[in-house]
């Protein structure tokens, strides 16, 4: 079973938005997917947009390219702030991450 089947996100378009009130800044997100997330010289993490800026705005989105979707979805499983979260664009429902169903 793929990890878009696991979720029920077959043909759904995906976000992903880091809380940086509660990263730790261990930069396990980085490792796992750098396309999409980097540390900052805060020493936390942050998503990128489309063109590698960091989006620092409070709760930035950027959507997770199919390619991708293991490894971030790999970033959140590992994080020990639990501050990543990935959610349909549809509905905005969290699929994985701290208040996934």
């Amino acid at each position: 079973m793929s990890v878009q089947q696991e979720a029920g996100v077959v043909d759904e378009a995906l976000e992903v938005w880091i809380d940086q009130d509660l990263c730790t800044g261990d930069g396990i997100c980085a490792q796992y997917a750098p396309e999409v997330f980097e540390l900052d010289i805060d020493g936390l993490a942050y998503v990128k947009g489309a063109d590698d800026e960091l989006l620092q705005a409070a709760g930035a989105t950027t959507p997770v390219p199919l390619p991708l979707l293991t490894d971030v979805i790999d970033s959140v499983k590992e994080c020990p702030g639990e501050c990543i979260h990935v959610r349909r664009v549809s509905d905005r429902a969290e699929v994985y991450g701290p208040d996934a169903e």
